[in-house]
């Protein structure tokens, strides 16, 4: 008899999870309660779920309210009245306007008034006034006594107990930013909003037994049905007129791009084709893949590049329609990774778009389908161990240091009240969530309004989004369109353009068959020299390719799963590597269980992909598809102790040992399925970040200094910007800063000619850019400072930082002489120049100055300040000479021997041991600025650590690793840099000696 419950998704409110709050209400005698959560609906379809295989009665509902003031609640009385519910939220929510205290006109739900707000105003059909067990007395001395049949019990639930109820008041601290000493009353529940048992509550409205009888009849004349199935699609029925017509259309549009795929189709293609197609329409997939397919043609007609991935590119239907750009014939991909007969769950595509195009692609998808039907996939922040520990330190009044002290806490407790509160109370709310956010990707197209289900926030960008998360969305069968952003397709997209304007090539970056087989491609990759390239360019990816030798398609596939942390910290990745260097030990790999090795024998009997675990339940262990896929699945946190998952292990093991397979190997096995699963790529998915790489390779191969341009346009990547511009360096341009009269906004270039853009000085004014650029294109270039001056309103500051970025050295004078002369320019009270339509100007007077030196390590400061980076080399900036001149190309001639060498620190990336010591791998540069790669143990790592950026002194012995030669460092030193003030203070005296 509940008609007023709110569980956490009341955010900074309630502390029932779902599931608690029904299981909770049943342990008291409910058999019926309604869902009430405070603007929120997140709860609704988990609590329905739960209350089917309970057998329970969940009432859907919302509690309308202006921050804790309650307005009013509404009960749905079905599914349309569940959908009006939602369409009223979501309204408010999406234009931030208050409740009225009347509430909306609901024709298919219930609405019940507080008895405190409610202001006598003549009651509709179906509005009630909800009486509190402490209002009882009250009612006795109202007029609204007589209205017997309007009357009902609303007593409301919030919390079960009163450690719930101090966490309740700590959470109203956290949400209105207030000490919990400051908490105003008016911000937090009162302790009464406890579960009571349906017999406590209906002796408590004893003395007025209409109140019991109008509630149950609410109660019982309330119910929506929604179904849970995983396999339901309530996607988008059909993309055409007619599910036959989606089947025709996709069969249609898949055979058109067989000739484009493929210059002799085999056979295989073709039975591939037929075996899809019969399995997609039988699922009632084909309006998936249509739409798919028709944000691909809308990217296509926009000259958006994109990137199809995961399981999706298992399918040679998505092959054909250009969804994704991965052969599954050439690669042996499993179909029934991505969808399959047996599957329990909805497949999903992830397609990847520019960064500066995906916003328009999400716009298209709302226009297209509608936005009644079309929504963000929503998420939920929890409160995790660090977060809260601070939360709760602020609301008690902690000091910062004394809260991080706390969060250091594991096992220790601490001795004082305060401090020990903070931490169990940060136990007790951990994992509660604090608030509604957006899935990184996730895109719902569903065939019933959005309402049906939820109602909409509407976060920044303006795109409706639900109230819950993938999992429900995926319990009830509505699965989503991944629509994601990178980087790396910005500068495909920006290289492409820039190669055409430069040298006049056009290219058709989807032929990556003829990217493969290049040579120039295949040398990059054996070397690792793959700075800029999408996914393969950080130091331990160019490592693991120079110990692969990958010059083929098949092991950059490979490599892009193994060295993801799962495969890797398992020792699955060093095993490939041994396997595949040495045929010694594949051939004892195959004698040891060659019914594995056979499953795996691309692989050389190691498990690289999510499929191998899928093929090894399946073919090794004798699961069906389904459970095979349960697995993969289950490996993931989320579902690890699902019931589902506990029965497919134990299938597993069970029929491993009834085919004779002795426990040990069987547990080895499991072991390395367990330890890698949930990391793993799926081998579509390694072989789509291959195909992009593949496309990143050849345009550096062939065109490095338009790629290096792009990806510095694009931000840059795994290095900081300076190593892109040291890259093209190396691959010969002609670097130069900022110019006034040539750069723009962005990095540009001009044959060889590299101009950094103006967008790359720090803390320059943009709309000082922007009117730079635009005076510049409409009255011509400017002749000097002078001529800047009066065309450009610019503060003495911004000018200041343009003079020492470099932008006027077109003068040919130094920028010591330009500094003096813009601050003289200051004084005089001049024009801006497109406000000044004389005929004649006025000629101010020359300026005489003395004359000013400039030196070399002054104008790298200057580079360094003003855009993040110096074009000199950065030992220009040490103290004393280098004590060393070794080269890192010197190297391989000093196998197993002590060397010392100088290096410019480029990256670092710390690990742990198995011991839990501290240890990390080094990226530097040499005096010639090739590469040098360290180890740095923990012994060395302790004594040696990196101390900042800058030059180092490495001393160490170098090995050999299967190619990659690295230095194992004993000892490295931070070189000492020249102080600038130091510098400044004789370059003054210089000027002044000369004048």
């Amino acid at each position: 008899m509940l008609l007023n419950c709110h569980t956490y998704y009341s955010f900074g409110y309630g502390t029932y999870a779902p599931k608690d709050l029904l299981d909770h209400a049943q342990q008291h005698g409910h058999q019926a309660y309604a869902i009430t959560d405070i603007n929120n609906t997140s709860g609704v379809l988990s609590s329905l779920q739960y209350a089917a295989k309970k057998n329970m009665h969940v009432i859907p509902g919302v509690d309308f309210r202006n921050g804790v003031s309650q307005c009013y609640i509404a009960l749905a009385q079905n599914n349309t009245g569940y959908q009006e519910i939602n369409q009223h939220l979501s309204n408010h929510l999406h234009h931030n306007t208050p409740f009225n205290s009347r509430a909306h006109e609901f024709n298919h739900a219930f609405v019940i008034y507080p008895f405190a707000t409610y202001k006598g105003w003549p009651l509709k059909y179906n509005e009630f006034i909800g009486i509190a067990i402490h209002e009882l007395n009250q009612l006795q001395f109202s007029s609204i006594k007589n209205q017997t049949n309007k009357l009902v019990a609303l007593h409301q639930i919030s919390f079960a107990s009163p450690k719930h109820f101090n966490a309740h008041r700590l959470l109203r601290a956290i949400h209105t930013n207030n000490l919990l000493s400051k908490l105003p009353k008016t911000e937090q529940a009162y302790g009464h909003e406890q579960m009571l048992t349906d017999h406590e509550i209906v002796n408590n409205y004893a003395a007025f037994p209409y109140i019991i009888a109008n509630t149950n009849a609410i109660l019982n004349s309330c119910k929506v049905d929604i179904e849970f199935n995983k396999l339901a699609n309530k996607n988008l029925k059909h993309y055409t007129t007619s599910i036959a017509n989606d089947v025709a259309l996709l069969k249609t549009e898949a055979y058109k791009g067989v000739s484009y795929r493929y210059t002799n189709p085999s056979k295989a293609v073709f039975d591939r084709i037929t075996r899809e197609l019969d399995v997609i329409e039988k699922l009632n997939f084909s309006s998936y893949f249509l739409i798919n397919y028709d944000i691909i043609k809308y990217a296509k007609h926009k000259g958006y590049f994109h990137v199809g991935r995961g399981s999706g590119a298992n399918s040679i239907i998505a092959y054909l329609l250009g969804i994704t750009d991965v052969d599954p014939i050439e690669l042996d991909l499993y179909f029934e990774r991505f969808i399959n007969m047996q599957r329990s769950n909805a497949p999903d595509f992830d397609i990847d778009f520019s960064w500066t195009d995906r916003d328009d692609i999400t716009q298209y998808i709302f226009k297209r389908f509608g936005h009644e039907r079309t929504a963000l996939l929503g998420a939920y922040n929890t409160y995790q161990n660090d977060a809260i520990t601070r939360e709760l330190g602020k609301v008690f009044v902690l000091p910062p240091t004394e809260i991080e002290k706390l969060q250091q806490i594991n096992t220790q407790h601490p001795t004082d009240k305060i401090s020990q509160l903070v931490i169990n109370y940060s136990q007790f709310i951990k994992g509660y969530p604090s608030h509604l956010s957006v899935h990184a990707s996730g895109i719902l197209i569903s065939e019933a309004p959005i309402a049906s289900y939820t109602a909409t926030i509407l976060p920044p960008k303006n795109f409706p989004t639900t109230q819950f998360s993938m999992i429900e969305a995926e319990d009830i069968g509505l699965f989503k369109f991944d629509i994601l952003s990178q980087r790396g397709l910005g500068k495909i997209k920006d290289a492409v353009e820039l190669i055409k304007q430069n040298k006049n090539v056009s290219i058709d970056i989807h032929q990556v068959q003829q990217f493969i087989k290049d040579e120039k491609v295949k040398d990059l990759l054996r070397t690792g020299d793959t700075i800029g390239c999408f996914y393969i360019e950080s130091p331990a990816m160019r490592g693991l390719l120079i110990k692969l030798k990958a010059d083929d398609y098949l092991r950059l596939v490979a490599a892009s799963s193994i060295i993801r942390p799962g495969v890797s910290k398992s020792g699955m990745m060093r095993e490939y590597i041994l396997r595949f260097r040495d045929k010694t030990l594949r051939d004892k790999a195959r004698n040891e269980l060659p019914e594995l090795y056979d499953i795996l024998h691309e692989t050389y009997g190691v498990m690289v992909y999510q499929e191998d675990v899928i093929k090894v339940a399946h073919l090794f262990a004798g699961l069906n598809f389904d459970q095979a896929d349960t697995l993969r699945r289950g490996m993931n946190w989320k579902y690890k102790n699902n019931d589902d998952f506990k029965k497919v292990k134990a299938i597993f093991h069970n029929n491993c040992i009834q085919k004779g397979i002795h426990k040990n190997t069987v547990e080895k096995i499991w072991n390395q399925i367990e330890s890698f699963a949930n990391f793993a790529f799926a081998k579509g998915h390694s072989a789509s970040y291959a195909v992009e790489s593949y496309q990143a390779l050849f345009l550096k191969a062939h065109y490095p200094l338009e790629y290096m341009v792009a990806t510095l346009n694009n931000g840059g990547g795994f290095y900081r910007k300076e190593i892109y511009i040291h890259e093209a360096k190396l691959k010969g341009a002609n670097i130069q800063l900022p110019c006034i009269n040539k750069s723009l906004k962005k990095t540009t270039i001009e044959g060889c000619c590299i101009y950094i853009g103006l967008g790359l000085i720090n803390e320059l004014n943009e709309q000082l850019l922007n009117n730079i650029i635009q005076e510049r294109n409409i009255n011509g270039i400017f002749t000097s400072l002078e001529n800047f001056k009066e065309r450009i309103v610019v503060k003495i500051e911004q000018l200041s930082l343009l003079i020492r970025a470099g932008c006027f050295r077109f003068t040919q004078k130094g920028k010591n002489e330009l500094l003096w002369q813009s601050h003289i320019l200051n004084t005089l009270v001049t024009k801006n120049y497109s406000a000044n339509h004389t005929l004649f100007k006025q000629q101010n007077k020359p300026l005489y100055l003395p004359k000013l030196i400039d030196s070399i390590i002054d104008d790298s400061f200057d580079q360094l300040n003003t855009i993040g980076f110096s074009l000199n080399s950065p030992f220009s900036f040490l103290r004393n000479n280098l004590p060393t001149a070794f080269t890192a190309k010197d190297l391989k001639s000093y196998l197993n021997k002590k060397v010392s060498i100088a290096g410019y620190l480029v990256t670092q990336k710390p690990i742990r041991t198995l011991k839990g010591q501290r240890m990390f791998f080094g990226t530097f540069l040499d005096i010639e600025g090739q590469w040098i790669d360290t180890i740095h143990f923990a012994e060395s790592a302790g004594k040696y650590p990196v101390k900042g950026p800058g030059c180092y002194v490495i001393n160490g012995v170098v090995i050999d690793d299967y190619d990659f030669v690295c230095i194992d460092v004993k000892s490295m030193y931070h070189l000492p840099v020249i102080d600038r003030e130091i510098q400044r203070i004789d370059t003054i005296a210089t000027n002044e000696f000369n004048h």
